[in-house]
């Protein structure tokens, strides 16, 4: 029988009787609470006096815009939205895992598996805009004669990207969740600190590592456009 670690997902499953996923039932109240923190937050955005979450957004956003110009170029602001959503619904999802009675999305397979593939298809996506059908031609390398053995090794290169880039997330974060939870149980109160601010710490690098990673595909896809 499954064991539900989160406590909203046994009251949501209790309230309404339906057996849904741990990870869906924390997914979405995480979509749902960042959606609504970002909604009420900017609501009163002012040039003249920034209150304090301005400011963090706003250095947040320079910091990944900085990143975006320099890793894809000129028209790597175009790219925000989605790398914006990406580092948002990731970086909370981790950081879920460090509310006692909450598992982190992202310490489900599914969930991170299901983030790569939508990486993968946008990056391929963006290569069709930008470049048509022509896209494709770098999977035939530049000696004819060897395309046919170029097109099955870019392939296969492109198909383990969003293996990599979802089993590396769920690794981390289901692992660090996993040692974090006995951790956290024991007596000695600056045990559990200080594996708290390594939780912290790693929600934030694998975040991070994620996108850049996206970026990096992107870069492939729109660097004939520019």
């Amino acid at each position: 029988m499954h064991h539900y670690d989160s406590l909203l997902t046994q009251a949501f499953n209790s309230l309404t009787g339906l057996h849904v996923p741990d990870y869906f039932v924390i997914l979405i109240f995480v979509m749902l609470s960042t959606l609504a923190v970002f909604w009420l937050a900017t609501r009163k955005l002012s040039e003249d006096e920034p209150g304090w979450f301005q400011q963090i957004l706003e250095l947040a956003l320079e910091t990944v815009g900085g990143f975006l110009d320099e890793i894809i170029g000129k028209e790597g602001r175009r790219f925000m939205p989605l790398i914006g959503t990406f580092a948002v619904l990731i970086l909370f999802s981790n950081l879920s895992g460090l509310v006692p009675g909450f598992m982190p999305p992202t310490g489900s397979i599914i969930v991170t598996l299901s983030l790569g593939i939508l990486s993968f298809l946008a990056y391929n996506l963006y290569g069709l805009v930008y470049k048509g059908f022509g896209w494709f031609k770098h999977f035939m390398g530049e000696v004819w004669w060897l395309a046919p053995l170029f097109v099955l090794i870019e392939i296969v290169s492109h198909l383990a990207r969003p293996m990599s880039l979802g089993v590396r997330l769920f690794g981390n974060i289901s692992g660090d969740h996993a040692v974090g939870g006995v951790f956290l149980s024991l007596v000695p109160p600056l045990v559990p600190v200080a594996f708290t601010l390594l939780g912290i710490f790693v929600s934030f690098v694998q975040t991070l590592v994620f996108v850049l990673l996206s970026m990096i595909y992107l870069s492939e896809a729109a660097a004939e456009h520019h």
